[in-house]
């Protein structure tokens, strides 16, 4: 289990008995002190504290996680966080790892090695957004059923989130689910069937222009930093926003872990995980490892916006790389273009934890070129048929770029994580 979380910037600890632990104390408005280790209070497997016959991750590793604890620690009985978990959304389920004889073949792999991938398509919004912003809602909820905040359901304070991809559709699912206001941020183009979704769930639309005088970087993370400030909760999959997002996403680590250690496998030769704000890559492999499972992360940008190849590029050995940010990690100058529209964050906000990932299980960052991203999407769900979107199959893009320098008995992983929309 964990203690707590500690800064990467300054060294403060927060602990897990704290009323929303979202943001480092000591932050100054700029989110550049950032609560990204967890501390663990044992250095044993933590999956001995799993519930083997639990399909829903959030009661099978709950012992493992910081909302528990948080429950724990204010008095709620266990059995009252298992029916918590239910009444929330009782969706989750533990999501298939299976070697894909199909594109194992198609890749030329040898009959020892091959192509692993883990689906989330079929999970809770189609994606494992919803397992980032699932642990916070429990927070919340722990928070609101004992009586530990001012509001209670008639007067919840808004959910913010900026996305308008799967992060979002997560977001509105989960909201409409728990009956909570939840406001969206979204960029001024935005359109189609996402939005349409995110209007059918109830979710607030607020579309967010380029202001005269705004700062570098992503409007909609500019609006959706306003409404926070203003008292809104912040719904994000970005862990500098909200650090509890990144508990959640271990889940999806600690899975992969327990389901290769039951075909008798605890090493692979990479792990291949695509990065947007990096929140996802970071979590899962640091969730991997604590099952046991040595995974190389290789985590895969476009080459249409790639700001963590270029922060990995000068950060690798840099100790104190998060007092350094601004020599490490900057917004991408270019307009970000790619078939992988949701993997386009002009900044990897996750970016430090991100580089410890990479440093600690020996990784690299891959930038897949665009011709091997469409390749991916096109091969993704005719060559292996799994419905998946083409953000959800850059991993497979990343896989595609290095294929030359990977020997064909490699066994590798690739994520699939967001089921097509159109």
């Amino acid at each position: 289990m964990i203690d707590g979380f500690r800064c990467a910037s300054c060294g403060a600890f927060v602990g897990l008995d704290a009323v929303a632990p979202w943001r480092c104390p000591n932050e100054n408005g700029d989110r550049r002190h950032v609560l990204l280790r967890m501390e663990r209070a044992d250095v044993g497997d933590p999956l001995v504290s799993a519930d083997g016959d639990e399909a829903n991750p959030f009661i099978r590793f709950r012992r493992l996680m910081a909302w528990h604890a948080f429950a724990l620690a204010h008095g709620m009985s266990d059995a009252e966080t298992v029916q918590l978990v239910r009444d929330t959304n009782d969706g989750f389920h533990t999501t298939p790892v299976t070697r894909s004889s199909s594109l194992s073949d198609e890749l030329g792999f040898g009959p020892t090695g091959g192509v692993w991938v883990k689906d989330e398509t079929g999970n809770v919004g189609g994606s494992q957004k919803a397992r980032h912003l699932m642990s916070i809602l429990l927070h919340l909820r722990v928070a609101e059923s004992l009586g530990l905040v001012s509001w209670t359901e008639p007067t919840r304070p808004s959910l913010a989130i900026s996305s308008c991809g799967n992060a979002a559709i997560a977001a509105a699912t989960l909201a409409h689910a728990a009956k909570w206001p939840l406001d969206v941020f979204i960029p001024e183009w935005a359109s189609g069937l996402t939005v349409s979704s995110l209007e059918s769930l109830g979710a607030r639309i607020n579309r967010c222009p380029r202001r005269a005088g705004d700062p570098p970087g992503d409007p909609t993370v500019l609006r959706f930093r306003e409404a926070v400030a203003k008292g809104a909760i912040p719904f994000s999959v970005q862990g500098p926003e909200n650090a509890l997002c990144l508990d959640g996403g271990r889940t999806f680590g600690w899975e992969l872990g327990e389901s290769l250690g039951g075909e008798g496998i605890d090493a692979v030769d990479a792990l291949f995980v695509q990065v947007g704000g990096g929140a996802f890559a970071a979590a899962v492999s640091r969730g991997a490892r604590e099952t046991g499972l040595r995974a190389p992360l290789f985590a895969v940008q476009t080459e249409g916006c790639a700001p963590l190849a270029r922060a990995w590029s000068s950060a690798r050995d840099d100790e104190v790389m998060a007092r350094h940010w601004s020599e490490h990690m900057r917004a991408w100058e270019s307009e970000p273009r790619s078939l992988a529209d949701g993997i386009l964050d002009d900044e990897t906000y996750d970016w430090v934890a991100d580089v410890i990932e990479l440093r600690t299980t020996g990784g690299r960052v891959v930038v897949a070129r665009e011709h091997n991203v469409i390749r991916a999407s096109l091969m993704a769900p005719s060559i292996s048929g799994i419905d998946v979107s083409p953000t959800g199959a850059a991993g497979l893009a990343g896989l595609m770029e290095c294929r030359s320098h990977i020997d064909d008995d490699a066994r590798v992983v690739v994520a699939f994580s967001g089921v097509r929309r159109d």
